[in-house]
């Protein structure tokens, strides 16, 4: 991919009820509708990003199995049957992808690219080792700690302090993320945290087998959520599968500051998958 050719890509925010709940949907391309865009207009692909987190009511919508339907109802409600779709998942966002494709199979997804994931032991990790008494144990601390500290803070405050921790880490905010210091938000963060380190222990192997061949895993050689080791002990469960250790030493958070490679790298990745559908549309158009 030549990285001295960039494209400008309209970019914009959005805001719908998905399950109950106001949902933020972040759209690249020029559609906005993708029922109401004629066929002819539609992208061949649509690419859906599950970060590390954050139609029908769906109870515990802020729990980790919520946050799974959640994204389900979200595909079978706002996306057409017959969209092709990549899943890109990040950090529980991989757990999530997985999940989808285990309870979802008759969604047309022809590849999912898993970075940094945490699909196994989360709390054995390093990380997990110090997360899980603050998220588990010391959880209703933390909520009166956030309430008795943050709630009486203004608005303005709060979004200034905000704003002043992501300049001085250097981070671009273009979107709606000065919110993640309203208690209600932190909240619901630590609450799921904590659910994540309960129940990400066991690797889902049988979904991982029936899916291998539309899976690529990425981990990281420094990662303290999921360590090397785990890379290791899959690559050793699945030799055949797509397994890559990074060689550039991309944090865990790479979405910080080096979210332009990442990028590149996946959009590398996809360049057969993209020829294959191209040359299948042409395919069906010489058909007709």
């Amino acid at each position: 991919m030549d990285s001295s050719i960039k494209e400008e890509v309209p970019v914009h925010e959005e805001f719908i009820l998905c399950c109950g709940v106001e949902t933020q949907v972040l759209k690249c391309g020029p559609w906005t509708n993708l029922f109401n865009e004629q066929r002819a207009n539609r992208p061949k692909l649509l690419i859906f990003i599950i970060t590390d987190s954050n139609a029908q009511e769906i109870k515990d919508i802020y729990g980790l199995q919520g946050q799974v339907e959640h994204k389900l109802a979200f595909l079978r409600t706002h996306v057409p049957k017959e969209m092709k779709l990549v899943v890109i998942g990040h950090s529980i966002g991989c757990y999530i992808s997985l999940e989808i494709l285990k309870l979802a199979p008759e969604l047309p997804i022809i590849r999912s690219f898993l970075l940094f994931p945490t699909i196994e032991r989360l709390s054995e990790s390093p990380n997990g080792r110090i997360a899980t008494p603050l998220l588990c144990w010391l959880r209703y601390a933390l909520y009166v700690f956030g309430y008795l500290l943050l709630k009486p803070w203004p608005e303005k405050i709060r979004s200034l302090i905000t704003r002043i921790g992501l300049q001085m880490m250097n981070v671009q905010y273009e979107f709606s993320v000065l919110n993640i210091l309203e208690p209600f938000c932190l909240a619901n963060v630590v609450y799921l945290g904590g659910q994540e380190m309960m129940k990400v222990v066991e690797r889902d192997n049988e979904t991982i087998r029936a899916h291998l061949s539309k899976l690529t895993f990425y981990y990281g050689t420094m990662d303290a959520w999921c360590p090397r080791k785990y890379y290791e002990d899959i690559k050793k469960d699945f030799p055949e599968g797509d397994i890559r250790l990074c060689e550039k030493k991309l944090p865990h958070a790479f979405i910080i500051h080096f979210y332009g490679e990442m990028a590149g790298m996946i959009a590398d990745w996809l360049k057969d998958d993209l020829s294959k559908i191209e040359a299948l549309t042409h395919g069906s158009v010489t058909d007709s």
